[in-house]
């Protein structure tokens, strides 16, 4: 499935972008997010010294994205989002009201990352400067406090041992 009236030129936001010749309605499914479908062990290995991915976390398993969807880049002021259906294909829809020559849009939400961020760079008025999800950098913030609730805690062990071998 594929909207008639995307191109794929230089972006603001990130290297190429995807937009729309004409204008298109809210609600409306533009394209798929397809490719080969594999797990996330198989796609770190292929990618691992890769810079750039176009991979689409579902469920158990990531697309390897291919075709238009790939240029689709991120924005915290989206005009797009995914949507799943109940054979796990993925869509990109619009939320509202898209004028002709607008660059398409949708949040990343990334989320198992094993990188340290995802700056974002959509230059929107709400950016949040993160392509992470709000559950991932939630998830992040109890890591970091419980990683450094550890190091108090051994810092303090350690001075504790040295008072105790002092006296």
């Amino acid at each position: 499935m594929k909207l008639s009236g995307l191109v794929i030129r230089s972006s603001s936001i990130h290297a190429a972008g995807c937009y729309t010749t004409r204008p298109i309605k809210k609600g409306v499914r533009i394209c798929e997010y397809d490719g080969p479908r594999m797990s996330k062990a198989e796609a770190d290995a292929r990618y691992e010294n890769r810079f750039v991915t176009y991979l689409f976390a579902c469920g158990s398993q990531v697309i390897d994205g291919f075709g238009t969807a790939m240029f689709i880049n991120h924005s915290c002021d989206a005009n797009c989002e995914t949507e799943q259906d109940e054979e796990a294909r993925v869509y990109i829809c619009s939320i509202r009201d898209i004028e002709a020559g607008e660059e398409l849009t949708y949040e990343y939400n990334l989320h198992d990352s094993d990188e340290d961020d995802q700056d974002c760079y959509c230059g929107a008025h709400s950016c949040r400067g993160t392509m992470f999800s709000d559950q991932e950098l939630k998830r992040r913030a109890r890591i970091a406090k419980r990683l450094a609730a550890q190091s108090r805690a051994r810092r303090s062990s350690g001075v504790e041992s040295a008072k105790a071998s002092t006296t």
